[in-house]
């Protein structure tokens, strides 16, 4: 992987744990709709389960509606600075590969909520690139976002690697032909994944 000159990364789960913020926001919205609240440790388990539809599993619903993102955004903007942290080690990790590398972000996050926690956890300058869900037609697992990143560059996907804790994130950059490397310390509990930043820094240094 050091023969990479691009790195994407994912946010949630990735970069920054933000389970509880996003738990407590969808079940801020299950209030608003009048549905119990879910377990936090149910919510977080199921985020990143592409078997899953997010709308009925969540909401009961077959799809979002602009309540739903309302709502979700207005918890999401009240804590997103006090229900969230970076991982361990990634703020250094950053620091180190902004150095050799040019970093990108693609994430299924809103923008509004993309740089609302970036911008919170003090990293969003060292990415050239933020693509999210509401800036493309088909967010991750397909590739669009990815495709536009490589665009961006003007490079070959050969010269990047998305850096993932999700099955949609690992899908999506097998579409865009780009390598992968799958991280195990987010939402997901996965074999045969790099379990800690010491070692993804290993692999990309």
């Amino acid at each position: 992987m050091r023969n990479k000159k691009y790195i994407i990364f994912d946010m949630d789960g990735t970069l920054i744990d933000s389970s509880a913020v996003i738990a407590n926001s969808i079940n801020y919205v299950r209030s608003k709709i009048a549905l119990p609240a879910m377990p936090n440790d149910q919510i977080v388990a199921c985020i990143n389960n592409v078997n899953i539809h997010a709308p009925s599993f969540f909401y009961g619903v077959e799809e979002f509606c602009d309540d739903h993102v309302n709502w979700f955004q207005e918890y999401y903007t009240s804590h997103h600075h006090t229900d969230t942290a970076l991982y361990n080690g990634i703020a250094n990790l950053l620091e180190k590969v902004s150095k050799t590398h040019q970093l990108s972000v693609a994430t299924n996050a809103y923008t509004q909520s993309a740089k609302q926690i970036l911008d919170a956890q003090e990293i969003n300058h060292h990415f050239d690139i933020v693509m999210c869900a509401d800036q493309v037609k088909n967010p991750k697992p397909h590739r669009e976002m990815l495709d536009v990143i490589v665009d961006h560059y003007s490079a070959n996907p050969e010269e990047f690697v998305v850096i993932g804790d999700g099955e949609r994130d690992i899908m999506a950059a097998n579409h865009a032909g780009i390598d992968s490397i799958l991280v195990d310390w987010g939402f997901s509990d996965h074999k045969n994944a790099v379990s800690s930043v010491a070692a993804l820094e290993e692999i990309l240094l």
